[in-house]
């Protein structure tokens, strides 16, 4: 086989691994667990090796390098500058391992697919994949399923198709939209093609009228009266234009009026005439955590784990993210990294306009002809404006398998620059393929490297998983994965929870053994991530077990610092108090964790009546007030 003919091949390989990664990330539920994303991993690390033998197999191969990609770079180097000096170094990791591959394949497809049929092939394939997701999705909502795959929903009643939330689901939808109706509309497809197409892009729009997703049905409208509007001073579209438009005004109205489920979700927003959402003091306590972080952030991935500090009395699920994108990516990576990505985003719309002329010609002669490279540039360009529009209010940007749809779609119109201009086109002679072969040697030594060290970690936690929890061979599970990989503060967690279960259970002579290893794993959660309080609260519990009492206080003292409006660290606060036999104090510690979270409190429940009880009896019997501390330890 000559070198033309493998080139080729390697070419199809590549496209067939793209594919793949974007067709399994959607439906591995937005690639969001880690066996999912390991998968992609590895794909992604097959597209690097292929691009590396087209390298030296095609002499004349040239490297497609417009300015957006100098501002990727720069990122990238940024991003392991902020790693190397992120304070939770797992979190970091896997961020910037997530950086590495999104990297890695907008370069690939940049440089190997961008001619005019490879964008066709990716974008009638991910619309075709989006109808089936949305099909789906529409079943959800129908039959009011909670069912995603063998997965259990916390979102019934509403479509989230493949993905837990259906918020997801309409940030992927809605890249594929435009995409849909431009192709459509615009392009050179052969008739029973359009017919299937427009289909398809019907279903997208129900996909994501049943998603219920209040942020993505603005993003939506909002870039479909852009699409219609670009489209008006086109002369042979004017006609699908208006009725385009009227049949989105139409079905607004309709949707909004007579879907049950529509009208609960746009009351949810607003309340008294004003706008009533979560997220709106979930921002405040963002942009505190920004501003006071404000050049470099808190480091990449960190939010979730810094964020306890700033939380506000309202929210106390675990966020985490920020549900906006934008903040959260000043909060992670500082005014320097926004300002790197939104440099990037503002060279590829420049980019887009400057390709514009070139693919769609003027609007006198482009009323007679139809083109598939406009298509491309019209759809996807409105697409990614779509999830712009979006990231708003939600995190799709944060969703494996929505952040690599905007990656590919943002390369893929890149490559259409090459239609206007040639300046950006540079022969690699042997000193370029030199060195490219080497960032390919070295990205594909450092990902297979924590590819490898993340199958096996999740091999044991799994089977920690399934063992029986807090038995001995959960332990043993857990313990082999902190050997693999031990910077996982998580593990450590994990194990001293079940030493210290084991312990509280009461019946074992050696209890207290067990509660110092119990505290020695905690030592160590705390030495890899010092924002963890419960590890804290645990290791002040475990010292109340032991009859240490005088020695727990600065340890509950350090959790609620670190967690100040946190219900389940208040609780333990009152708990404390209670096992020291200090009622009265304790009360308003168990009042306000009520307070807080009212339902689903247990600890706070079962000891404020408990202290109630006791304060009644020591009112009357004095003396009683002077009883030792009460050893009930809890295993919440």
């Amino acid at each position: 086989m000559d070198s033309e003919r493998l080139d080729r091949w390697c070419e199809r390989g590549i496209l067939g691994l793209v594919l793949a990664i974007l067709v399994f990330g959607p439906l591995a539920t937005g690639a969001v667990g880690t066996m999912a994303f390991l998968v992609i991993h590895g794909l992604t690390m097959g597209v690097i090796l292929l691009w590396g033998v087209r390298l030296w197999l095609n002499r004349r191969m040239k490297l497609l390098w417009p300015p957006i990609c100098w501002v990727v770079l720069v990122f990238v180097g940024y991003a392991i500058v902020r790693y190397r000096l992120a304070d939770i170094e797992y979190v970091a990791r896997q961020e910037l391992i997530k950086i590495l591959i999104y990297a890695f394949l907008f370069f690939a497809i940049l440089n190997n697919l961008h001619t005019k049929e490879s964008a066709q092939i990716i974008s009638v394939t991910l619309i075709f994949l989006g109808m089936a997701i949305a099909f789906y999705a529409i079943y959800q909502f129908v039959t009011k399923s909670d069912r995603v795959w063998h997965f259990i929903s916390p979102y019934q009643g509403r479509g989230s198709g493949t993905f837990i939330s259906p918020n997801n689901l309409a940030g992927f939808l809605e890249m594929l939209l435009p995409l849909g109706l431009a192709y459509t509309l615009t392009g050179r497809l052969h008739h029973l093609t359009r017919v299937f197409l427009g289909y398809a892009t019907l279903v997208l729009a129900a996909g994501i009228g049943v998603s219920l997703s209040r942020g993505s049905w603005v993003a939506t409208g909002l870039v479909l009266m852009v699409f219609c509007c670009l489209l008006l001073p086109r002369r042979n579209y004017r006609i699908q234009a208006l009725v385009m438009l009227a049949v989105l005004i139409a079905a607004t109205i309709v949707f909004a009026t007579t879907a049950e489920r529509s009208q609960e979700r746009v009351k949810q927003t607003f309340s008294q005439g004003k706008v009533t959402d979560a997220r709106l003091e979930l921002w405040e306590s963002t942009i505190q955590m920004w501003q006071e972080n404000f050049w470099w952030g808190v480091g990449p991935g960190q939010f979730d784990y810094r964020f306890r500090p700033y939380r506000p009395q309202s929210i106390q699920l675990r966020p985490n993210h920020a549900h906006n994108d934008y903040l959260e990516t000043l909060t992670d990576w500082g005014l320097v990294g926004a300002g790197i990505v939104a440099s990037a985003w503002l060279l590829l719309y420049l980019g887009v306009f400057r390709t514009w002329k070139f693919v769609g010609g003027t609007v006198n002669d482009f009323g007679s002809k139809q083109s598939n490279k406009f298509a491309f540039v019209f759809g996807a360009s409105l697409g990614l404006l779509a999830i712009l529009v979006h990231s708003v209010v939600d995190f799709n940007m944060h969703i494996p398998s929505n952040a690599i749809l905007a990656i590919a779609l943002m390369a893929l119109l890149t490559g259409h620059l090459r239609f206007s201009t040639e300046r950006y086109w540079f022969r690699s002679g042997w000193p370029g393929k030199l060195l490219t072969t080497l960032v390919f040697t070295g990205g594909m030594f450092y990902l297979g490297q924590q590819g490898w060290r993340g199958a096996a970690e999740y091999v044991w936690l799994n089977r920690g998983e399934k063992a029986q929890q807090y038995s001995t061979e959960q332990i043993a599970a857990l313990e082999k994965a902190f050997a693999i990989e031990p910077i996982n503060f998580e593990t450590p967690y994990d194990i001293g929870e079940a030493f210290r279960i084991q312990s509280f259970q009461g019946n074992l002579s050696n209890y207290q053994e067990l509660a110092a290893k119990a505290m020695k794993w905690y030592a160590l959660t705390m030495k890899l991530n010092r924002y963890d309080g419960y590890s804290y609260m645990r290791s002040g519990m475990c010292l109340h077990w032991l009859d240490r009492h005088t020695e727990a206080k600065p340890y509950f003292e350090r959790a609620y610092q670190l967690d100040p409006n946190g219900y389940f660290v208040v609780a333990h606060m009152g708990w404390h108090y209670v096992q020291l036999g200090q009622y009265a104090a304790a009360k308003p510690w168990l009042e306000r964790s009520h307070r807080l979270q009212s339902v689903d409190n247990p600890i706070a429940d079962r000891y404020l009546e408990d202290v109630n009880k006791w304060l009644m009896e020591a009112a009357a019997t004095p003396e009683e007030l002077l009883r030792p501390a009460v050893k009930s330890p809890t295993t919440q």
